[in-house]
């Protein structure tokens, strides 16, 4: 719907009611036609200012339009900038860390590959010992005794 047509339905709505109240009180024809008048008046000014109201709220809106069409792209230019800044400024940052975090993951990875042959080592060590010695592999180790004092 129109603003237009909203308040031109509006104003009629306004007009037939005021008229409908005016003849339905009881009045003489001079207060009656007196009392048009004034109410005409009244409602005529009400209308000039409604009009006044409606062709301000319309310059505001145009200077809205106008003041967001000229710097809205001045912000967004601004922040391209800054964020294509931003990420000039942290780009050695990134790939520092990207280098840093690459030597970690080497890292681990060999300290896993030494643990590993460690253990490796251990259990061949282990599994040499019991085989070379199998008559001290079966003795068992006598019981501890309590020193009394």
């Amino acid at each position: 719907m129109k603003a237009s047509n909203f308040f031109i339905g509006l104003a009629t709505g306004l007009a037939a009611g005021a008229a409908a109240t005016l003849f339905s009180t009881p009045q003489s024809g001079e207060e009656l036609r007196g009392s048009v008048k004034t109410a005409s008046s009244d409602w005529k000014e009400k209308l000039a200012d409604v009009k006044v109201q409606i062709d301000q709220l319309k310059e505001s809106i145009n200077t809205l339009k106008t003041e967001a069409s000229t710097q809205v792209p001045v912000v967004v230019d601004g922040l391209k900038q800054s964020m294509a800044k931003w990420q000039e400024e942290t780009g050695p940052a990134k790939e520092h860390l990207q280098l840093e975090i690459l030597a970690i993951q080497n890292a681990i990875e060999e300290l896993q590959k030494t643990i590993s042959k460690d253990k490796k080592d251990d259990d061949n060590n282990e599994e040499k010992k019991q085989v070379k010695n199998p008559e001290f592999n079966q003795i068992e180790s006598p019981p501890e005794r309590k020193v009394s004092e």
